[in-house]
């Protein structure tokens, strides 16, 4: 039996964050949806991936051992890429809990189904950008899933956070310190703190776990007299700057800077957040840079429920705290504030007095007063290929391939491609 973890018909409400990548990408926790299934099922389950056509050369790029949008059995088993995979996930591919002809459903999406590949539209070849879910399993036996959870909104990988982070705890050797640990830093409730081979420590850095628990990655930098307290993560190769405050559900990707005050708010790999400012309840993608003494509001002065507006649409969270919630390549300049519950598209450019509207569009310049401008293709190619040489990643075909797909089909009005 193959198994395919799928893009669903649902995956462009989760526009502008996966632009550049798949809706598996999105992280939560301490690690992406991608990374929990591959975790399950390492070892046990051959998983085969599928995604929108034009990330798929690059995701191939990115996961060379991995077979990707291709079919070479006839038993399917599909599982919806925005599960948070677990063990009870990833039991379907075994035994009989899951006949053939029969689907699961949550919450009016396909949860998982196993059908023949002559089933699939046009018999899987080739598979189509989305797979529609719903369609699918209109035509086989259903029931109502229970116990699976899955996102099923754009603000869902900041809301279910610190459920995941809690979870996470076990995946770390707590207790374990390997790496330099200065002898002025101070480590508050040790057992709760691991610090991986090849971590740094620096002077006057504390780790307090009194709430919590502390994960350094390898390779990892805390700079002096920076705090984390509360369940933060630095993924390997971050760094936590000097005089940083971290608190409270807080994951930092692989090779991305943090400095200055963020609370529960997750920053993909490669991201920069290193100077003063505030960052709560927020989601940075990659390759975003926030400008020195960039805030973001995550809570209404009424302490009302916090709206989102993403292209027109009014979308209500039922979330008492939200913040910013950015795209890839995108940035702001010095002293930028955001609003609660503001989204920035993919690679926007940032800049000017005062807060911008709570919606930045993909692919604008500005800040929105009187109104956004278009920003050309190929400036923006132009500036995402030096911010990636600057970390010593070459951008290749195609990246930029996706990079210009991407463009066109979150056109900024007026925009030149």
């Amino acid at each position: 039996m193959q198994v395919i973890v799928f893009e669903d018909e649902q995956v462009s409400r989760f526009l502008p964050l996966v632009g550049l990548k798949p809706v598996y990408g999105l992280y939560s926790g301490a690690m992406s949806l991608q990374e929990r299934f591959m975790a399950a099922a390492s070892g046990r389950v051959g998983l085969t991936w599928h995604l929108r056509s034009h990330i798929a050369p690059w995701f191939s790029e990115m996961n060379r051992d991995s077979t990707v949008n291709t079919l070479f059995e006839e038993d399917i088993l599909l599982l919806n890429g925005r599960l948070v995979c677990d063990e009870r996930v990833i039991g379907l591919a075994f035994g009989d809990l899951l006949q053939p002809g029969h689907a699961l459903i949550l919450d009016g999406s396909l949860v998982a189904c196993r059908l023949r590949a002559a089933d699939l539209p046009q018999g899987g070849k080739p598979l189509p950008d989305v797979i529609d879910g719903l369609a699918l399993a209109g035509s086989m036996s259903c029931s109502e899933g229970s116990g699976f959870l899955m996102i099923g909104n754009l603000w869902d990988p900041v809301a279910l956070h610190p459920l995941l982070m809690q979870r996470d705890r076990a995946l770390f050797a707590l207790g374990r310190h390997e790496g330099a640990l200065h002898p002025s830093a101070v480590l508050v409730n040790p057992e709760a703190i691991s610090i991986s081979k090849g971590a740094t420590v620096m002077a006057g850095a504390v780790l307090d776990a009194t709430d919590g628990f502390i994960h350094i990655g390898e390779g990892a930098v805390v700079e002096p007299q920076s705090v984390l307290m509360q369940n933060v993560v630095l993924a390997p190769g971050s760094r936590a700057k000097i005089g940083a405050k971290i608190y409270s559900n807080v994951f930092v990707g692989a090779a991305a800077k943090a400095g200055g005050e963020i609370e529960d708010s997750l920053i993909e790999p490669f991201a920069n957040k290193q100077h003063d400012g505030f960052l709560g309840h927020s989601y940075i993608s990659a390759w975003c840079n926030l400008g020195a003494a960039t805030n973001t509001s995550d809570l209404k002065n009424n302490y009302s429920k916090v709206g989102l507006t993403v292209g027109g649409r009014q979308m209500q969270t039922g979330l008492q705290f939200l913040g910013l919630l950015m795209g890839e390549h995108s940035k702001c300049a010095i002293g930028s504030l955001f609003n609660t519950g503001t989204v920035v598209g993919t690679s926007a450019n940032i800049f000017g007095a005062g807060m911008p509207p709570k919606f930045v569009p993909s692919f604008s310049w500005g800040n929105g007063h009187p109104v956004f401008e278009a920003c050309r293709v190929d400036n923006a190619l132009e500036t995402a290929r030096r911010v990636m040489e600057r970390r010593r990643i070459a951008m290749s075909p195609a990246y930029e391939a996706m990079f210009r797909r991407a463009a066109s089909l979150e056109p900024f009005p007026g925009a030149t491609m």
